[in-house]
């Protein structure tokens, strides 16, 4: 990523490269949307995205993002969101409230937090569930032997509101077998939403499939500093 470049340009850069690889794979580019993750960067630089014709948004911080997106969506009705991050079951339904998609369903309690919330508020976002590709001790996401249960259970509760899967590989590894997996698994249950990619690998996720690409730092650029 070029730093002269304006953030209008780098989101053109990042369409481009996704067209590219769409196309490569037999793909029709309109497939695969573009998750533009602006967690951390100010609402300006969301401001100049949307100027820039970009619609779709994924924050990690329910806090963040309730602070951002309602103004946002005020003045701009066709804005989507989606939470990306791991969510605390106490956050629920603060996220039910703000969100059109939650990516990181992982856990029964969390499934529960998410379905009283939605009966509180009238309302429930698409959801994804993430699961742990690597199995890191350390990241969110359901186990891999744990998912197909996992995917059955909150098919029966959830219906058509569960929409996909999401995964974020090991840094350190290939992302390659783990997108083919999550393509599995999805291929499986009959989901159709597949949301893996990052600024480092999308064009590889949508080579196997992503229909949902979370990029951050290739539009917007480094994380802020802390003040």
């Amino acid at each position: 990523m070029a730093p002269s470049l304006s953030l209008a340009d780098r989101l053109a850069d990042v369409r481009t490269r996704m067209d590219s690889a769409a196309r490569a794979a037999g793909r029709d580019p309109a497939s695969v949307t573009l998750v533009a993750v602006s967690k951390f960067h100010p609402a300006s630089s969301v401001q100049e995205a949307i100027a820039a014709g970009q619609t779709v948004f994924g924050e990690n911080r329910v806090q963040e993002a309730a602070a951002k997106f309602p103004p946002l969506r005020a003045q701009n009705p066709d804005l989507r969101l989606h939470l990306i991050g791991g969510l605390q079951t106490n956050k629920a339904k603060d996220a039910v409230r703000i969100a059109d998609m939650i990516e990181s369903l992982d856990r029964p309690a969390l499934a529960d937090a998410l379905a009283h919330a939605a009966e509180s508020l009238g309302r429930m976002p698409d959801l994804l569930i993430e699961v742990n590709t690597g199995d890191e001790p350390q990241k969110f996401g359901v186990p891999k032997e744990e998912a197909d249960s996992f995917i059955r259970l909150c098919r029966q509760r959830f219906g058509g509101s569960l929409r996909g899967l999401m995964c974020i590989p090991p840094a350190a590894e290939d992302p390659t077998p783990h997108f083919r997996l999550l393509r599995s698994m999805a291929e499986t249950h009959g989901l159709p939403v597949l949301s893996m990619g990052m600024s480092a690998d999308y064009p590889v996720a949508i080579a196997e499939g992503a229909t949902l690409v979370r990029v951050g730092t290739a539009i917007f650029g480094p994380r802020p500093a802390l003040a």
